[in-house]
């Protein structure tokens, strides 16, 4: 089993899973990724390989962190509802509108699964637009691509951030705590290595954030 299998009940995703960009290169990386998270040593699996690009590195770290996010919130969906989570909140003081820029311009208060299926679907679009995310091997990535991933890692934080604040306690009820510790503890490694995220966008989860970094 992978470091980040889940056993059982949990194999249902909220989205169906993204494969990693096609192509030798993009298999290459994620044999790298698997066998350096299988050492167990995630500040090392984070780092970019040796001579690999960083655009490539980032490109296919985000699929296999959308695909993380996907299965946890996956594992919450019947307790994450509209009269449990009307809104999307990370605590009582960080509460998240919805805006995506283009179809829905001017931010919009909905509840916390609505926000997780836009925000997700917006992931989706993003990943699967190969103007983005080039499927081809050497085709070019875009000039704002770096942009967009920090989109992409900054709103999958937030559901890191609404289920520690709204769901630990299902979480631990499940007996996933350590799964959805490492998850972060991952993804967390990776957005600091790369600075994907503003330090104030990690307020909501500061402490733990910080425990993780040791800062």
């Amino acid at each position: 089993m992978s470091l980040f299998g889940l056993g059982g009940r949990n194999q249902k995703t909220f989205r169906p899973k993204k494969s990693a960009p096609s192509g030798s290169k993009g298999a290459q990386l994620k044999k790298h990724i698997d066998a350096t998270l299988g050492s167990g040593n995630l500040r090392e699996a984070v780092r970019l390989p040796p001579g690999e690009d960083l655009n490539e590195w980032l490109a296919i770290n985000a699929v296999d962190f959308f695909n993380q996010v996907n299965i946890l919130y996956g594992t919450l969906t019947e307790f994450c509802t509209p009269s449990t989570c009307p809104t999307m909140t990370a605590g009582t003081k960080y509460e998240y509108r919805w805006a995506d820029g283009v179809t829905i311009k001017k931010p919009i208060e909905v509840s916390a699964p609505k926000y997780v299926e836009y925000l997700m679907e917006w992931i989706e679009t993003q990943l699967d637009n190969e103007s983005i995310f080039p499927q081809k091997l050497g085709a070019p990535f875009p000039p704002n691509f770096q942009d967009v991933v920090k989109t992409i890692f900054k709103r999958l934080f937030r559901v890191y951030a609404h289920i520690y604040h709204s769901h630990f306690q299902m979480i631990m009820s499940l007996k996933e705590e350590a799964h959805l510790n490492t998850c972060f503890k991952h993804f967390v490694l990776f957005t600091w290595e790369f600075q994907l995220i503003d330090q104030g966008e990690l307020a909501p989860l500061y402490e733990l954030v910080e425990s993780i970094l040791k800062l």
